[in-house]
């Protein structure tokens, strides 16, 4: 998961769990708001009455000194004036149940005592707590739209926002790192940004590309080097023990010794030969402007290796259609690829096994399957069979110099090809090629 997308999940889940939990609280909120608000208006309205005592006297309200009561015509609110005889003063605001015409109604009840003339007197002002129900609701609705319209409002503006401060990084993975195939080919402009961090990562891939690309070469240079200059003194040493043959004096101790020494410097000819090809490939020395027919380059194969099947007494299938072609390949690299995969399911199959070589379309691209019935590679050896000299099996020291595989590897890269392995220990392997779109005739 990208970055941009986890930053985006974390503020989103984040709000939503605030508007939760506001959802939760809102009531409560609310309640109290309301509560708070009638306060003050009861305050006010006590207020009111005592100025109207304080200039009117007592009378105004009470002018034969009976109680006095008034009501709206709903019962919402109402004020009460009586004479009040407990020691205990009050000045409180409490929700209470007062009878009013046979109904019970609950008010939020303000409760003052005071003198006037020498007599006590109880104030009481009181608000329908049905009403305070009534403004609460739209209070909550108009509450959760806002916070709605702002939740979504910072998620926009975080989304906006992550996706510009993270765009140099961005360009710095589409740049250096996404779809990159070591050695890089090309300069890489420094990324433009006013972000430290970005700037610091940007310099530090930079500086190790120029590493690696550098490291790479050396490493090119050395093994073409090093091949070239093994090839002339294995010539030599091949010409002098050929010309050693056509003495008469040779006894057959000492033909067999060469023999012998003439095998190891086939191998040794072929190990250069094939880290030579090697190289030239991480070069891009080869074109690819070839079409080949799959199946005859196949054949060709079966026709030049056909003696090592014989000898294990292995069977040979090849399904592939005949009018599939290839384009824009490199005719002999492709051809030592095919070659290379047979040879190693010979080389790794048992006696009176089989190897099958199938061919289909599959979702616009071509696959190519090769498969043998040998002993299998172990799971946690499967990463390792494309290094190279690397020995995955146990095999005898003539058999196995690990440079197929790389080989492989090397020509499948230089095509895009994906090489795909799937194998059980005692049943078998198959190597499955997957050509690119591009590889196919239009």
């Amino acid at each position: 998961m990208k970055l941009h997308t986890k930053l985006t999940l974390f503020n989103t889940l984040s709000k939503l769990v605030i508007v939760v939990l506001f959802v939760m609280l809102i009531p409560l909120l609310t309640r109290k708001i309301n509560q708070s608000f009638i306060d003050n208006r009861l305050l006010k309205q006590k207020d009111k009455v005592m100025q109207v005592i304080d200039s009117l006297g007592i009378r105004y309200y009470m002018p034969d000194d009976s109680s006095y009561g008034s009501y709206t015509m709903l019962k919402e609110e109402y004020i009460a004036l009586d004479r009040y005889s407990s020691p205990v003063q009050l000045d409180t605001i409490a929700n209470e149940r007062r009878m009013v015409e046979r109904d019970t109604i609950e008010y939020r009840i303000l409760s003052h005592t005071f003198k006037a003339g020498n007599k006590d007197y109880l104030l009481e002002i009181g608000k329908s707590v049905s009403t305070i129900g009534e403004t609460s609701s739209p209070l909550q609705s108009i509450a959760l739209q806002v916070l709605l319209g702002m939740v979504l409002l910072t998620i926009v503006a975080d989304f906006s926002y992550a996706n510009y401060i993270l765009q140099p990084l961005d360009r710095i993975i589409r740049a250096k790192l996404l779809g990159k195939r070591f050695p890089l080919v090309g300069t890489y402009p420094r990324i433009k940004t006013s972000t430290y961090d970005f700037k610091y990562l940007d310099e530090s891939i930079h500086e190790m590309i120029s590493h690696i690309e550098q490291a790479f070469q050396k490493e090119r240079e050395f093994i073409s080097n090093a091949s070239h200059e093994l090839m002339t003194p294995v010539s030599i040493l091949q010409n002098k023990i050929e010309n050693l043959f056509d003495r008469e004096d040779i006894t057959d101790d000492v033909q067999m010794q060469l023999i012998a020494m003439q095998k190891t410097l086939n191998r040794l000819k072929s190990i250069a030969q094939t880290l030579l090809l090697i190289s030239q490939i991480e070069n891009d020395q080869f074109i690819r402007e070839d079409t080949i027919q799959v199946e005859e380059i196949l054949k060709e194969v079966y026709e030049e290796i056909a003696i090592r099947m014989q000898d294990k007494n292995l069977g040979f299938t090849l399904d592939v259609p005949p009018d599939t072609k290839l384009v824009n390949v490199n005719r002999f690299l492709l051809f030592n690829l095919f070659f290379n995969l047979v040879n190693n399911a010979i080389k790794y199959n048992v006696p009176n096994g089989a190897i099958r070589i199938t061919g289909s379309m599959v979702h616009g691209k071509f696959q190519l399957a090769f498969t043998d019935t040998g002993k299998g590679i172990p799971a946690e050896q499967i990463p390792l069979i494309f290094d190279r000299f690397k020995k995955f099996r146990q095999s005898s020291p003539q058999e196995s110099f690990g440079l197929g595989l790389p080989i492989v590897k090397s020509i499948a890269g230089f095509h895009n090809i994906l090489i795909k392995v799937e194998s059980e220990t005692g049943k078998g392997t198959t190597f499955t090629l997957t050509f690119p779109s591009e590889l196919l005739p239009a």
